[in-house]
């Protein structure tokens, strides 16, 4: 299974680990945070780093995500990356998040695509319209339950 570390700013690494905890419904294994905070310095959380990426890889490799492309938690990642070991996605959310926990069982590669597409197909605008439609159908849906 491949090990999956969130490099973000402040609690959100926790956060999200908490939530997919929620969501999957079981204590995700494998998967880590490492908190990135104003008062910290990058190059001591390079080995920090580097342990939990020990630890969360048993083989399959290990995805390590991080909040904004170009900030410090994504300049972290890039002195971790080692193709097709370590691979790294920067714009983690709740979709991406859940999309990774559910299809880590296939190739590191793949899962890097499932992350990109889970976190960019969970950015959704809707509008009033959209969700008045929405409301019906889960109306209708729960009547179909009954």
């Amino acid at each position: 299974m491949i090990g999956i570390l969130i490099i973000a700013h402040g609690n959100l690494g926790e956060s999200l680990m908490e939530c997919a905890k929620h969501v999957i419904g079981n204590e995700p294994r494998q998967l880590a945070f490492l908190a990135v905070n104003t008062q910290d310095n990058p190059g001591e959380l390079l080995p920090k780093a580097q342990q939990l990426i020990a630890a969360l890889n048993t083989g399959d490799g290990v995805l390590v995500l991080s909040d904004m492309y170009g900030a410090t938690p994504c300049n972290i990642v890039t002195k971790l990356l080692s193709p097709g070991i370590v691979e790294g996605v920067a714009g983690v959310n709740m979709p991406m998040i859940v999309r990774t926990m559910t299809y880590r069982h296939e190739s590191l590669m793949a899962l890097v695509e499932k992350a990109v597409s889970g976190g960019r197909e969970g950015v959704v605008h809707f509008s009033a319209d959209s969700c008045d439609r929405f409301d019906t159908q889960a109306v209708t849906l729960n009547n179909k339950k009954s």
